[in-house]
């Protein structure tokens, strides 16, 4: 097969996966405005079709096919109310990079459906956002300890991927100290993910000789102290933080936990430089589906999220969007 996949990393119970980079001709995707439009039809136009088909219905469809799809078995989880670290990283792949056991034809067929391909975009623009957003900070601190907190992120792929865009651009802007610091109650995506940073690192891969240290805290973002507690032991090393929360927080946590984290990650003006994350859309549609699914995520758009945000000292410098979340960038005030 053409463009070989460079790096895989296994997971705790020894599942090797491929390490998604989105510099890859395996896992990037078309962002150009009409690719976006391109989507926005193909979701609406599958939205349309499922909305004629009675639920009672869909959901024996879906529990059937699910005999014959580890995919839609970990969706159809009862009670789940979110999807987990690893399934979410599974669902990114893409239906030609699907390892066993979830390379059935209804696992493909589900890997290449609209609302999949705006997980695999969602990713991809937040690691933009991370790099575009970073890398003037880190032109004009040369050697600073680069400081990347993950909020809910799983494996942290967001973070991984930001540091492969930064060192596209510039091979030399991560010649410093980096720590990704994953804050997640989940233990086994933060093992895949440094299992991944491994063999990014190894020689030839795509971080090979960049210092990365990579951690995971235990942590439940209704309890942010422990976040302040760290963004000012970042803060008091010198280094660049930044912060990120790709269908984490923003997507699932209450107004009241947002806020207290934003203002962890802003520390009275000493904190994160930038906070990159995913923002569940709030249209009829989008609401519609998220009824549907079961998964506990709050709708509150750009314009729920953005008071938010300005109540702990940021503001939304930049939007990229899917049919599924907005994600974000928010500087400072």
């Amino acid at each position: 097969m053409p463009n070989p996949i460079a790096a895989h990393a296994t997971t705790a119970d020894g599942q090797e996966l491929p390490v998604i980079d989105v510099t890859h001709p395996r896992f990037a995707l078309a962002d150009d405005p009409a690719a976006i439009s391109a989507l926005f039809d193909a979701y609406v136009e599958a939205e349309r079709r499922q909305g004629r088909v009675p639920a009672f219905l869909t959901r024996w469809m879906m529990r059937l096919a699910a005999r014959r799809s580890a995919l839609l078995r970990a969706l159809l989880r009862p009670n789940a109310g979110f999807l987990d670290g690893l399934t979410t990283y599974v669902m990114k792949l893409g239906a030609a990079n699907l390892p066993p056991p979830f390379d059935s034809e209804i696992d493909r067929r589900l890997a290449a459906a609209p609302h999949t391909l705006a997980l695999r975009l969602r990713l991809q623009q937040t690691a933009k956002l991370i790099a575009d957003g970073l890398a003037r900070d880190l032109i004009a601190a040369p050697g600073m300890p680069l400081h990347l907190f993950n909020i809910a992120g799983g494996p942290a792929i967001d973070s991984l991927n930001a540091l492969i865009l930064l060192r596209c651009a510039d091979a030399d802007i991560l010649a410093r100290p980096i720590t990704i610091q994953v804050l997640d109650l989940e233990a086994h995506g933060p093992l895949f993910g440094a299992n991944a940073l491994h063999a990014l690192s190894a020689e030839g891969g795509a971080l090979a000789g960049v210092e990365v240290a990579f951690s995971h805290e235990s942590y439940d973002w209704n309890r942010p102290e422990t976040l302040d507690a760290l963004v000012r032991q970042a803060a008091a090393r010198g280094a660049v933080i930044a912060a990120s929360s790709e269908g984490g927080l923003f997507e699932y946590g209450s107004d009241q936990a947002i806020v207290a984290n934003l203002r962890a990650l802003h520390a009275g003006g000493r904190g994160a430089r930038l906070v990159a994350g995913s923002v569940t859309r709030a249209d009829a549609i989008r609401r519609r589906s998220i009824g549907a699914c079961g998964f506990k995520l709050v709708p509150r758009g750009i314009e729920g999220f953005a008071p938010l945000a300005e109540a702990a000292g940021f503001r939304v410098d930049r939007v990229e969007t899917t049919p599924l979340s907005d994600q974000l960038r928010l500087r400072p005030i």
